[in-house]
């Protein structure tokens, strides 16, 4: 009886022991099992969209995106958009011209004048829109007093010109005003603004510095260009500074 009784208690041992095991490998994670040299991938960085640059005909006056340079005049050459005044500071002796600019410009200019005020910066709108006829009359006027190859450096001949797209907009200030579509614009307080926000509000320094060959035309810090805030913002993110070179055209340095 004693041998029966041992053996019995070694099979019950035995058997709580084998359930035991199996109890442990149950509850055993799974990654225990792993290959050592097995990796968990990372999560892949989602790439940014690309940009598309046919959303806006470059071509069509009417288009957000139109270009207009020595190569590419307006078609038709007399086109006049929609216009309205702008609210904000206006040059003291503006023309009807020029103080109207299309819509979404102005919409852009009333955003970009209030966010300068501000930061205690006062922007005047110096000249907006200008007409073939006014262009035709400010262009001979170039051409009278400075002749004919400077003032191609400085004007648009009718017809080609920015400012008559409604899409333009030369900006000055109140702190040197006779820095006021000059060069020396760069440096006063409203310029420096310019640079470092303008294209937070759709707009770009149409006419860089050191890109005379590429656009045709002098440096002009205070000439802005309403170009909306997706491309304005693309522009500034790859830096490239001229409508021409983003969109891959041939260089505007001269009129065929």
């Amino acid at each position: 009886m004693k041998r029966r009784s041992l053996v019995i208690i070694v099979v019950i041992l035995l058997a709580l022991t084998a359930g035991a095991v199996a109890y442990y490998k149950e509850d055993t994670p799974e990654t225990t099992n792993k290959p050592a040299n097995q990796t968990t991938s990372k999560p892949s960085t989602p790439q940014q969209p690309a940009f598309d640059k046919k959303q806006f005909s470059l071509e069509n006056p009417d288009s957000l995106w139109i270009i207009a340079n020595k190569q590419r005049p307006l078609n038709p050459k007399n086109y006049a958009p929609t216009l309205v005044i702008p609210a904000m500071r206006l040059r003291s002796n503006i023309t009807t011209d020029e103080r109207q600019v299309r819509q979404v410009t102005a919409d852009a200019l009333e955003k970009l004048s209030t966010a300068a005020e501000a930061d205690g910066i006062t922007l005047t709108l110096e000249s907006g829109y200008r007409s073939y006829n006014f262009q035709v009359n400010l262009y001979d006027h170039y051409v009278s007093v400075q002749g004919k190859a400077v003032a191609d450096t400085q004007s648009a001949r009718p017809g080609y010109s920015e400012h008559q797209t409604g899409l333009a907009a030369d900006l000055g200030g109140v702190t040197k005003p006779a820095c006021n579509v000059e060069d020396c614009f760069k440096d006063t307080p409203e310029g420096e603004w310019i640079v470092a926000n303008a294209y937070k509000y759709g707009f770009i320094i149409r006419y860089p510095e050191g890109k005379q060959a590429v656009t045709g035309y002098i440096y002009e810090p205070w000439h802005l260009r309403y170009v909306g805030t997706d491309l304005a913002q693309e522009m500034r993110r790859v830096n490239v500074s001229t409508l021409e070179e983003f969109f891959g055209l041939g260089p505007a340095g001269d009129y065929n």
